[in-house]
């Protein structure tokens, strides 16, 4: 018999099908990337053939299939403190800002997505408790959100390598990291200051439930959506800030391109987008 293998065909019927599902849009380019991780899925559930197991993947009832190979096909590339002049921006530009205009609210609420394994929220946490002089004037909350359930538990056990540190000061490594035989362990207190939760930006069931925050954090992600996804997401972030609320994106991404309905602001550390007042 011969071995299992996915078609062109078999290729561009789940290229559209995930798009739908997830929004990301996977390009010719990354085809070895995305047939090897199906034969890997294909042989865990006894499926010889694309078309079994295609058909498997859009009717089973629990889902369960579809969010083990999404698990899969999301990339998690991170560390503590990457693209650190944005957490600079929130302590030393943002929040003053909101913090302004917040009267007698004494809550400020964060959120953001992807989480990956946790690097970016416990990062935004730390600053928080280093860098910002009002954080004990304030009650933070930190949401974290992100597609993939097996990174979301990877984020809540708090467990880290050598590399994923590497940019941490030394001080900040000590005060908050538990070094052990497998790693670096954060500290409870930071992990309970972060909540995990699972979502699908395509999917407005999941987010819905995401309003009235001040700060959206989504970096380097909507670089895999094409032009329609990127708009939508865009107008899904739009509702969950408050009126006055900014969300950074990564380095390389422009909400300018996207969408028309936030405002630029230029501040000293960063460029960033804020949801108009009115």
């Amino acid at each position: 018999m011969p071995a299992p293998s996915i078609s062109e065909e078999d290729f561009h019927k789940f290229r559209e099908y995930f798009y739908r599902k997830t929004g990301i849009q996977f390009e010719p380019s990354k085809r070895y990337f995305v047939d090897k991780r199906l034969l890997e899925r294909m042989e865990a559930t006894d499926n010889a053939a694309f078309r079994s197991y295609f058909t498997m993947l859009r009717f089973q009832a629990s889902g369960e299939e579809l969010q083990l190979l999404t698990n899969l096909m999301t990339v998690n590339e991170t560390y503590f403190f990457r693209e650190e002049y944005q957490f600079k921006c929130l302590v030393n530009s943002i929040l003053p800002h909101l913090v302004a205009r917040k009267r007698d609210q004494t809550t400020l609420r964060i959120w953001v997505l992807p989480s990956s394994s946790g690097e970016e929220p416990y990062s935004i946490a730390i600053y928080l408790l280093e860098r910002w002089a009002d954080i004990h004037h304030y009650d933070v909350e930190i949401i974290a959100s992100d597609i993939d359930t097996t990174i979301l538990a990877q984020a809540k056990r708090g467990l880290y390598s050598d590399r994923s540190v590497a940019q941490l000061p030394l001080a900040y490594l000590q005060k908050y990291f538990r070094k052990t035989h497998d790693g670096h362990q954060i500290s409870d207190d930071l992990r309970s200051a972060v909540e995990f939760t699972r979502v699908n930006l395509s999917e407005p069931a999941d987010t819905r439930p995401y309003r009235n925050f001040d700060v959206v954090f989504c970096r380097n992600l909507l670089i895999y959506f094409d032009d329609l996804s990127r708009k939508t997401a865009a107008e899904t972030f739009y509702d969950a800030l408050k009126p006055g609320g900014f969300i950074c994106l990564g380095h390389s991404e422009s909400m300018s391109r996207i969408s028309s309905l936030y405002k630029v602001v230029k501040f000293p550390e960063a460029i960033v987008y804020q949801k108009p007042t009115e």
